[in-house]
């Protein structure tokens, strides 16, 4: 599904990443960890296609997607990938179903379309009697529920989370897991996740260890 090659990243004299090689496998769920500092969610960014690496290559679905036009790089990003960051970003005059419509308005579906779209997502993850409530009505744990519903819009191939539990209670921590794992069996989604809950690390998949650049 993902892989990086050799990925080296430098802000001015300093090194972050020092030649990463990961590879992720469809349908997985991926835990990155790491002190701060480590490059965790830089490699996260390049993952993603927001930030650039100095040298090195990211494939996703076997597409070189640094060789893409930024025009066909943002086309990728918006069909390919989604993402959920630990602070959800959701606009605030905007309702939960708008929220997680934007990535599909943004595409180009219909507003109809998108809006069964999102109600459906939004259902899966049982926030039904939320359609409507702006975010400031809903509690940390559901406004990251709509936040994971929006990065499953476009149906991405691959969900990118940058700390997506970092603002929660452990209670909500586990719930929001626990979803992750639901729309991995149900969806055959796949995840890549930035964490420093190392209890969380342990139930996904497998585990990337950032340490001085580079992946252990």
């Amino acid at each position: 599904m993902l892989s990086t090659k050799n990925i080296i990243k430098n802000y001015g004299n300093l090194a972050i990443l020092k030649g990463v090689n990961i590879t992720v496998q469809e349908s997985e769920i991926v835990s990155i960890i790491g002190s701060s500092g480590a490059g965790k969610s830089t490699l996260l960014h390049i993952m993603g296609t927001l930030d650039k690496p100095d040298s090195g290559q990211l494939f996703i679905d076997g597409i070189d997607v640094f060789a893409l036009s930024n025009k066909k790089l943002a086309h990728f990003r918006n069909q390919r990938i989604g993402f959920v960051f630990q602070f959800h970003h959701l606009l605030p005059e905007f309702s939960a179903v708008e929220n997680v419509c934007m990535p599909g308005w943004i595409a180009g579906i219909s507003k109809k379309n998108a809006m069964l779209r999102a109600s459906e997502l939004l259902d899966l993850l049982q926030l039904k009697d939320r359609l409507h409530h702006k975010p400031n009505e809903l509690s940390g744990g559901e406004q990251q529920r709509v936040a994971i519903a929006r990065a499953l819009m476009n149906k991405p191939r691959i969900v990118l989370a940058d700390e997506p539990t970092g603002n929660l209670d452990s209670e909500n921590s586990m719930a929001i897991f626990n979803l992750i794992r639901l729309l991995r069996d149900e969806m055959k989604q796949t995840f890549v996740m930035v964490t420093h809950n190392d209890e969380l690390a342990k139930l996904t998949d497998r585990t990337f260890k950032m340490v001085d650049g580079k992946t252990v």
